[in-house]
């Protein structure tokens, strides 16, 4: 088993994490919420976790996301890192 970790920037907002995990992962406003201040907490944040190749899949389109639109100098996506368990 392997996950995704979400690395924590100064570029992204809260909504934009809540908006980015919702739409990647599916998870509901409150799940992605609540990762988003461990995040923001922590500097990171495992928010997957399954086989090697899925985990790829799912880092490349947080990767894929885009900036976020409410910060003016955020020029791309958030950072994630994949790891085994």
């Amino acid at each position: 088993m392997w996950q995704v970790v979400l690395e924590d920037d100064d570029f992204h907002t809260y909504q934009y994490v809540i908006e980015m995990l919702g739409k990647i992962f599916g998870y509901s406003q409150e799940k992605a919420f609540a990762l988003a201040r461990i995040v923001d907490a922590n500097g990171h944040v495992a928010v997957y976790t399954d086989s090697k190749t899925l985990c790829e899949d799912m880092q490349t389109q947080i990767h894929a996301y885009g900036a976020d639109p409410r910060i003016e100098n955020s020029k791309g996506s958030m950072t994630a890192i994949i790891e085994p368990l």
